[in-house]
This record gives C-alpha cells, sequence and structure tokens, in this order.
C-alpha cells in the first residue's frame, strides 16, 4: 500500500471569534466534504489522533479587526485596503519616541540596515520577476521563538524577508505564538498563515511548520491536510517522524498545493530517505489524477551531493530545482524545493528562476565577501562591518540577556556568530519563481483545434 494525503475541505468563511490561540480546538464536525468548525477558539484541529492543527492568523489583535471594532460601519475590506504597504514600518516611528527602546537612534539603525536588506532583496529576487509568476520561498527559522527572545528589529528583518516572496514555508517554529504575531503584523493585512499545531511526539522537538501567504497574489483553496504512511511503508510501521504538512493554493490559472516538512536530522539516513521516497511518492501519484502542481519543500537536513536523502529526491518522480547550498557555511545543501512536471494537468510546469538568499551583508552578518559583478550599493546603502556589529550590539545583548534572567555573554565577539543564527538563522531561505500565466496556450488550442 502507497504512501497517501489526508486532507480537510475548510469552510471558506471560517472566522475566529476568540482571542486564546494557545488551545486547541475540539475537531471539526464533518458534513460531507465541509468541516463545521465549533467556534471555541482560533485553532482547529484536523485528525482527533495525531497532533496536526491549524490556526487562523485573523484574531482579534489585528490592526483590521481593531480598526473595524472603533468604525463598525466600515467593512473589513475597506479598512485593509487603507493599509496597504508591507511590511509595516510604523514602529520605527516608536522606537524614535519611546525613551526606553533600548538605545538612541535605534529606528535609524534598523532603517540603515532594512535599506541595505531591500536592496539586496531587490537586487537578487524582486527585480528580476516576471509579472505573470508566483515566487515560492522556504525558510527554517531557528527555533522561532524558543528560549531567549530574538531582538525586535530581527523580527522586522525577517518580515522583510519573507516580503519578497508570494508564499513561504516555515518550519522549525516554537510553541509560543507571539512572535508568529508579531510577524504577521509586521507583514501587513493582505497577508494571512496557517500553522501546525506543537508535534510534542517523540522526534517532534516541540515544533511547528507554517505557510505566509500575500492574499494580493495567492488565494487559499480551502484544503489542509497532512502525508499520511501506511503501516507496510516504514520499518515498524512507523509514521515519518515530523508529519509532513499541506495546503492547496492558486495564482492566477496556476493551482498548486505546497507540502511542508522538516526531516529529522540524525545518522539513521536510510530510514529518513526512505520517508522522503514516501512523501514524493504520495505527492507524485496524487498530480496523476489532479489538475495542480504538488511542491515538495523545506528543510531535508541533505548534508551533501552523495546523502540518501538526496539520491531518494533525485530518484523520485519530481523534479528537482537548483538551489545552492543553504547552511551558512555554503557546504550543506539543507533545504530543497521540488515539483512535480506532469500530470493530470496539460501544462508542464515551467520554472524560471531559482536561488538562495544570504541576508548577511544587509543585517548582522558575519559579512561575506561582496559580490564583484553586482553593481555599487546606492548612496542610502549602509553597510557596517563585522567589528561595527559587534561593537553596536555588544551592550544590546548584554542587556537584553539580563533582562531575560541569563549572564551576558564572556565573549561577544567569540559568541557574534552564533549569537546571529538565533537571532536570523543557521538556514538561509531558498526560493524558486515558477510561471503561472498559461493564458496563451489555452487560446492557441482553439485556433490549432
Amino acid at each position: 500500500m502507497l504512501a497517501g494525503l489526508r486532507s480537510w475541505h475548510l469552510a471558506a468563511d471560517w472566522r475566529q471569534s476568540v482571542t486564546n490561540t494557545d488551545d486547541v480546538a475540539d475537531p471539526p464536525e464533518r458534513v460531507g466534504n465541509i468541516a463545521s468548525h465549533k467556534f471555541m477558539n482560533a485553532a482547529c484541529r484536523l485528525s482527533p489522533n495525531r497532533s496536526s492543527c491549524c490556526i487562523d492568523s485573523r484574531h482579534p489583535q489585528h490592526p483590521a479587526t481593531i480598526a473595524q471594532e472603533s468604525r463598525p460601519d466600515l467593512p473589513v475590506c475597506f479598512i485593509s485596503a487603507s493599509r496597504i504597504a508591507m511590511p509595516f514600518y510604523q514602529d520605527l516611528n516608536d522606537y524614535r519616541q519611546l525613551p526606553d527602546s533600548n538605545y538612541p537612534d535605534k529606528h535609524k539603525w534598523i532603517a540603515q540596515r532594512l535599506l541595505a536588506l531591500r536592496h539586496d532583496l531587490n537586487l537578487r529576487i524582486v527585480r528580476g520577476r516576471r509579472s505573470d509568476s508566483l515566487i515560492v520561498g522556504t525558510w527554517n527559522l531557528r527555533a522561532f521563538d524558543g528560549g531567549l527572545p530574538r531582538l525586535p528589529e530581527s523580527i522586522h528583518y525577517i518580515a522583510e524577508i519573507i516580503a519578497a516572496f508570494d508564499i513561504c514555508a516555515l518550519q522549525e517554529l516554537r510553541p509560543n505564538l507571539e512572535p508568529i504575531r508579531r510577524l504577521k503584523t509586521l507583514l501587513g493585512p493582505n497577508w494571512e498563515y496557517f500553522l501546525t499545531d506543537v508535534s510534542d511526539h517523540e522526534g517532534g522537538n516541540d515544533e511547528r511548520m507554517a505557510f505566509f501567504y500575500n492574499t494580493d497574489k495567492v488565494i487559499f483553496r480551502n484544503i489542509i491536510g497532512e502525508i499520511v504512511i501506511p503501516k507496510s511503508v516504514l520499518p515498524g510501521g512507523n509514521q515519518i517522524a515530523r508529519t509532513p504538512f499541506f495546503a492547496a493554493f492558486q495564482a492566477g490559472w496556476f493551482r498548486f498545493t505546497l507540502c511542508s516538512s522538516h526531516i529529522i536530522y540524525g545518522d539513521d539516513h536510510a530510514l529518513r530517505a526512505a520517508e522522503v521516497a514516501a512523501i514524493t511518492d504520495a505527492l507524485a501519484k496524487r498530480a496523476k489524477v489532479e489538475d495542480q502542481v504538488f511542491i515538495f519543500l523545506g528543510d531535508m537536513n541533505i548534508e551533501d551531493a552523495n546523502h540518501p536523502i538526496m539520491a531518494a529526491l533525485k530518484n523520485s518522480k519530481m523534479k528537482l530545482a537548483p538551489v545552492p547550498p543553504s547552511n551558512l557555511g555554503g557546504d550543506k545543501p539543507f533545504d530543497q524545493i521540488a515539483y512535480t512536471e506532469h500530470g493530470a494537468s496539460t501544462r508542464k510546469t515551467r520554472l524560471l528562476r531559482s536561488g538562495a538568499f544570504d541576508w548577511r551583508n544587509a543585517v548582522y552578518g558575519p559579512a561575506k565577501m561582496p559580490d564583484p559583478g553586482a553593481p555599487p550599493d546606492p548612496a542610502n546603502v549602509i553597510r557596517k562591518t563585522d567589528l561595527e556589529n559587534i561593537a553596536h550590539y555588544a551592550p544590546i545583548v548584554a542587556a537584553h540577556r539580563r533582562a531575560h534572567g541569563e549572564a551576558p555573554h564572556a565573549d561577544f565577539q567569540r559568541s557574534y556568530a552564533q549569537w546571529v543564527t538565533y537571532e536570523m538563522s543557521d538556514h538561509l531561505p531558498v526560493w524558486v519563481e515558477l510561471e503561472t500565466d498559461y493564458s496563451d496556450e489555452y487560446l492557441e488550442r482553439f485556433v490549432i483545434g
């Protein structure tokens, strides 16, 4: 028996009605293919016997919701449309005005970093995109946000990077929902997200996964689910250690399902390769009967090009996008994106571009050598050296650690590179650009026929 997909069709008008998103709701009552939800909180438990859930981001703390409560005569669509900028930067003004904003000119420092980051994102991703395309990203955000909280400015930088994509899968999110809500607020009201529940079983590592998507570019098709492996597929009848999560979307003519995974890092390479083979097999078989593209992406924990998991991906019936190594050392292809090319769809999936985005020359560092082929920075882009960054952040981080009951670093300069991975990540985001407009081909059928 082959691996399969278990999916749920969500009612299109599902809304959250309470503020508490820390609990998990009762299982949805099934009515045909539509899930009738009990509005007990923001979470929807997808399966009564697995720890997988979906959380709607439209909570009462959202600016559009607050605005609607103050002006009940205005529809949500009107209020949201009045604030279309993304990400939001109004907090920079708050940093300038508040006396306890950690350090003088905090707003100026963050704005300079954001300008550099925006320049690099435009150069590497945004400027070269086609208007009829979809940019899909995936990023392992290291322990977001478990343990010592990130500095507030780090969420600004993470939001800026995600905003360069149309949809982004995130892995290694921790149980605390506040940083996720903060990320959503900075992205703006035209962004939505879905979360899995915390994986608290053995090997789950108390992690969530998420899809963040720009509703100006992507429509959610009200289907979410998980990969289910029959007992005969893996040794001992085991399920995949961290259950892959999928959701269905559409961008223009392009109907697609994203399946996000975080494969466990460890010595049992054969078992992990078997998991990946089962996932890709399930997605490829689904593509044969459904008019859509299936995209498998996430942190595969692949250490080199000859790794068994890489072999499983290359030997699958999915096309592997050419993305650079995504670890900070630049030598491990941890994160991958694969997609179905053919199937029930009469159109072949067209890959336009792919890449990994290195944020280190714009924020935090340690800075990489600049690309000799890149054009000179404009006047408004001010970059900092590693020594300047270390000197700037040393007192800030020491105060931040004391405020949360932790001793300062004994040698911050020595700890700096590791500290940065907990502010941003120890992974680079990887991405693909796919064609979405097939209208010419559709019209040509009538001419030829």
